[in-house]
């Protein structure tokens, strides 16, 4: 299957635009606008600037939605209601960039502990509305899979599924990297074929340090064996900096393709 390889850094979402052209140096097809920062889509002349990097380059782009501190599953309703407002506007303006949007579910609070079905409702409300927006914009709004972060929802792969099945405008971004936190990696790979879009970066199974491919303890042989027998789409390789964009492209071109 045909499997194109995109790099994004929310490391470097304060940092000067010109960075990017060093991920089609390195031999990226694409980049994941990472929307925060001097990346926010909702800002005219961030868009400008990404769209005149687009246009001068032969990269393509998918997106992910600006997620500090906001959340999706919080029963404080204004800050409900302003993070359901950030993904759709982020959306609407991704539209004219892509058909892919990643965004990340939200998070149980204390008080949300209490009431988890409640939360677990609210998660489900926001994201048939986000998948309206979405459908009605021509994108696919992906949901992830998080870390080992155990207030965090859609963790493991069966909460992902049963949390966006059936929402139209509504698919999931797989990440192995935030798997691999979780010692769940091989959950995730025989369902892959189902994944919308990819994830992936590297750690030692305890944290979230996406490490370039190789520096940490994720089987990528094996991953990119199921990957390329059962995905067709783009896979977004994670990083820091285009020193490790370049490093991670070769184990990429190792199992992947």
């Amino acid at each position: 299957m045909t499997i194109a390889s995109y790099f994004s850094s929310s490391a470097k979402v304060w940092d000067a635009i010109e960075w990017v052209y060093g991920i089609e140096e390195a031999g990226y097809a694409g980049w994941e606008v990472v929307a925060d920062g001097n990346y926010r889509l909702d800002n005219p002349e961030n868009f400008r600037k990404i769209s005149d990097v687009l246009a001068s380059t032969k990269l393509k782009a998918t997106v992910h939605a600006p997620y500090g501190d906001l959340n999706l599953a919080t029963l404080n309703d204004p800050i409900y209601r302003e993070s359901i407002r950030q993904i759709v506007s982020c959306i609407e303006r991704a539209a004219d960039l892509t058909d892919r949007v990643t965004f990340h579910p939200g998070y149980m609070s204390p008080v949300g502990k209490l009431v988890p079905q409640k939360i677990w409702g609210l998660q489900k409300a926001a994201l048939k509305e986000i998948g309206k927006v979405a459908h009605d914009h021509g994108v696919l709004a992906c949901l992830e899979n998080m870390i080992s972060v155990k207030e965090f929802l859609c963790r493991d792969a069966g909460e992902l599924v049963g949390m966006t099945e059936g929402i139209e405008g509504i698919g999931m971004t797989f990440d192995f990297g935030h798997a691999n936190t979780m010692g769940k990696v091989a959950e995730f790979l025989p369902i892959v074929g189902k994944a919308n879009h990819i994830h992936i970066h590297d750690n030692h199974g305890e944290r979230d340090e996406h490490l370039a491919l190789g520096d940490g303890t994720i089987d990528w042989k094996a991953v990119g064996a199921e990957v390329r027998k059962k995905y067709h789409g783009v896979v977004v390789i994670e990083g820091r900096s285009v020193p490790e964009a370049k490093k991670s492209i070769q184990v990429y071109r190792s199992w992947f393709l």
